[in-house]
């Protein structure tokens, strides 16, 4: 028995996140008709419960951190209080604004939402047929010749461990709590788990981060690391790193936990805590989405591709978190404009360079990144010139009180190539996006020399760490 088919597109998208919506958006724009199938929120986990709400709370935390220490700035403040739940409003508030954003631009550009849960009908169906069940599980079929899996994923859970209630946190409930806790343990010490110390640590909770790997900030260059952490340890951060969470007990409104592999006198010892928040990775959205009726492949709840985003289903495609490392809301959207114009055969499709793509943590200081990392770059046997510059020796920076930070730049010895650069300091997220430029035009040490930077920026320290890779920084 066949199933009417209610619509039919050139392309159908799952999932409205920073991939799907993005996909969804350009490949209107290039003249197909376009299926946007999302179950929750326009915007994904990113606009919704990831990127934007967590940068609404670390402003927050960082204007109070900045008010704290107006006196050195010559400003007297009388008193200083935190409104916690103002706080998480303005977060929200923030989400919302810009999910009605994702909502008009998806109407402008002609993109049809379809709201409902959308799978692959089945063996009995071709494998371009979705089967869309609404909130109220009314069934519609939908037909396209190119499907776009971009699902995303969710948080990576501790092992035997409910974090259904208001002791244990993902990301989520992190990010809407009713109360400030007085003693914080974040488990996981990516990009997640250190912005939500710093947000928390900001406003005054005492925070322990417990990591297993040998240092924070695992995927980072290791000078980087080790500088990101000196900076919150003198925060007062409690870090544990070569360390496992184990014994979770909840109690109440509290919880305890032992803290094992770690050299010091608590060794072993369960410590109190007011909650903690689960901060261990993420697993992409593979449940349930009828993959064992089509040939998508999946690996460890990841969706294997080939460098187009094409699945070893014909017409298939996954794009973002679903689809595998690096986990960036940027790299799902470049996915989505790249799938988009590779099924519409324009000429300006080409696959993305997973190497060039930058990551940035929001924490106090900031860290962001792009390209080989030192370690890396020897392991490739490539010989390496190192340039770095510290925030100490950058005008701005002494103005803004804001002299704790470095950048790193490497290059390529034998060929002057740009291969990566690592910074640790304030306003290091938007400046990261120069060295992206440099990397993606292929540049050498003599495009960055000849390149002028205005005075006073942060952004002269980009200038003058590769002047120090080939010995002729100015201001060290």
């Amino acid at each position: 028995m066949t199933t009417e088919i209610n619509k039919k597109f050139d392309v159908v998208i799952l999932g409205a996140g920073p991939g799907g919506y993005v996909a969804g958006i350009r490949a209107a724009q290039l003249g197909l008709s376009v299926g946007l199938i999302e179950e929750k929120h326009l915007g994904g986990v990113c606009l919704n419960w990831g990127c934007i709400p967590t940068k609404a709370l670390l402003r927050s935390s960082e204007l109070f951190q900045t008010i704290t220490n107006a006196a050195e700035f010559g400003i007297k403040v009388a008193k200083l209080d935190i409104d916690f739940k103002a706080i998480i409003k303005r977060s929200r508030d923030v989400s919302e604004k810009l999910a009605g954003g994702v909502k008009h631009l998806l109407k402008k550009n002609k993109v049809t939402v379809i709201n409902g849960r959308g799978t692959f009908a089945g063996k009995e169906a071709d494998a371009h047929v979705i089967s869309v069940r609404d909130a109220h599980q009314k069934e519609s079929r939908i037909m396209a010749k190119n499907i776009v899996i971009a699902t995303g994923a969710r948080a990576r859970k501790l092992p035997d461990l409910d974090e259904n209630n208001d002791i244990v946190w993902s990301a989520r409930e992190a990010m809407v709590a009713k109360e400030l806790p007085k003693k914080l343990l974040v488990v996981g010490s990516g990009a997640i788990g250190i912005e939500f110390a710093s947000f928390y640590n900001g406003l005054g909770s005492e925070v322990t981060v417990v990591e297993m790997q040998d240092r924070i900030l695992p995927s980072e260059d290791d000078e980087i690391s080790k500088f990101a952490e000196k900076s919150f340890i003198n925060q007062g951060f409690k870090i544990y790193k070569n360390a496992t969470v184990s014994n979770i007990n909840i109690n109440n409104d509290a919880l305890t936990a032992t803290i094992l592999g770690v050299d010091h006198e608590n060794d072993g010892t369960p410590q109190e805590f007011d909650r903690m928040i689960v901060a261990i990775g993420v697993i992409g959205n593979t449940d349930d989405l009828g993959l064992e009726s089509t040939n998508v492949q999946v690996e460890r709840n990841q969706i294997k591709t080939n460098e187009w985003g094409q699945t070893h289903e014909p017409g298939v495609y996954a794009i973002g978190d679903v689809a595998g490392a690096p986990w960036l809301a940027h790299k799902a959207s470049h996915e989505g404009v790249m799938v988009a114009e590779k099924i519409s055969g324009s000429l300006t499709a080409h696959p993305i360079n997973k190497g060039a793509v930058p990551g940035c943590t929001y924490a106090h200081p900031q860290i962001a990144s792009i390209g080989l990392t030192e370690k890396k770059a020897k392991e490739q046997g490539i010989e390496v010139k190192i340039g770095r510059f510290s925030f100490v020796g950058n005008g701005k920076a002494i103005a803004m009180g804001e002299t704790n930070g470095m950048m790193k730049a490497i290059f390529d010895a034998k060929t002057g190539a740009f291969i990566g650069a690592h910074l640790v300091g304030a306003e290091v997220t938007e400046m990261i996006q120069g060295f992206a430029i440099a990397l993606t035009l292929e540049a050498t040490e003599a495009e960055l020399m000849q390149t002028i930077f205005p005075h006073p920026t942060l952004s002269e320290m980009m200038h003058e760490a590769t002047l120090d890779a080939y010995d002729q920084v100015i201001h060290i």
